[in-house]
């Protein structure tokens, strides 16, 4: 890209869109175009269509998708795959039709198998089966990422995918319906904290084990791949190791200064047991994460204090 390259930011408003914003701008970057959801409805086709005609974005990153946490998933399977499906499909569509240079999907390490040999290659990718709860995302994304390797081995296009595993930082949603399981743990604790709760109760077991990737460090991964990979296979996006959901929620309440009592409610679904991606293409590439879990929840801490504090 260069510093006056025509950029579509694909859903800014959310937390991964509004870190590469933010990158890119820090690096001059100087003809970034954005739109948000009462601007421009990415699930409605025409809508898209008119858009890449009248703008013509050379690049474009697909970060807008409809999120959420496990319960969320869960309980509404139909809308995570209908609206993250057409959102894929209708941008990725465009960029093909109406001639961009480059983009760059961005998907979810919930597209690999549920029971996927750890830490998990790019090639796991629909060898068994996916995890129940969040199926209909997985599905959705699944669907974006083939799409974009079609059309690169079909069209002759540059377009590709990244696979971060779960990610947290500024922006982060905190709906206490819909927020991932990081930031669910820094709103309960700041709020028991806030209360003299004397304990809190979490989901599930404490056991299963999770990766976090500061969001900042995605959005540099962005756009290092934007500039320097041209592969139709996904690439992965992580830390390289994993952490128990209990020592999360122990570390968490440390930060947050919550001193109660952690309580587990094992009624609640675990999820898959495990999550950790294997991270060799991108270090191949030369491209690592900076940030250190503990730096980055203090951050993100901070982030959720100046908009809810």
């Amino acid at each position: 890209m260069k510093k006056d390259s025509k950029i579509f930011v694909a859903g800014h408003r959310g937390m991964v869109g509004g870190a590469i914003l933010r990158k890119l701008q820090s690096e001059n970057y100087t003809n970034i175009i954005v739109r948000n959801h009462s601007e421009l409805d990415l699930t409605n086709q025409q809508k898209v269509n008119e858009f890449f005609a009248a703008e013509k974005p050379e690049y474009v990153f697909l970060a807008a998708a409809k999120v959420g946490g496990i319960m969320a998933n869960q309980a509404a399977k139909a809308d995570f795959l209908y609206d993250n499906i057409m959102i894929s499909m209708n941008v990725t569509h465009a960029a093909l039709e109406y001639d961009c240079k480059k983009l760059l999907f961005l998907g979810s390490s919930c597209i690999y198998p549920k029971l996927a040999p750890q830490p998990i290659k790019e090639s796991a990718l629909l060898t068994s089966s996916l995890e129940p709860t969040n199926e209909g995302y997985a599905l959705a994304k699944i669907s974006g990422l083939k799409y974009a390797e079609y059309i690169f081995n079909e069209k002759n296009k540059e377009f590709i995918s990244v696979m971060p595993t779960n990610l947290y930082g500024i922006g982060d949603n905190y709906d206490k319906e819909r927020s991932h399981v990081l930031p669910a743990l820094i709103r309960r604790f700041h709020e028991a904290k806030i209360a003299n709760e004397k304990s809190v109760t979490c989901f599930g077991d404490g056991s299963p084990l999770r990766e976090f990737l500061f969001v900042d460090d995605l959005a540099d991964l962005c756009v290092f791949l934007m500039n320097n990979y041209n592969e139709a296979e996904t690439i992965n996006a992580g830390v390289g190791k994993d952490i128990t959901i209990k020592e999360l929620a122990e570390t968490v309440a440390e930060i947050v200064g919550f001193n109660g009592e952690i309580l587990w409610d094992t009624t609640k679904p675990n999820g898959a047991p495990r999550k950790l991606v294997d991270i060799t293409k991108a270090k191949n590439l030369g491209w690592t994460a900076k940030t250190k879990l503990k730096d980055g929840i203090k951050i993100a801490y901070e982030d959720f204090l100046k908009r809810f504090g």
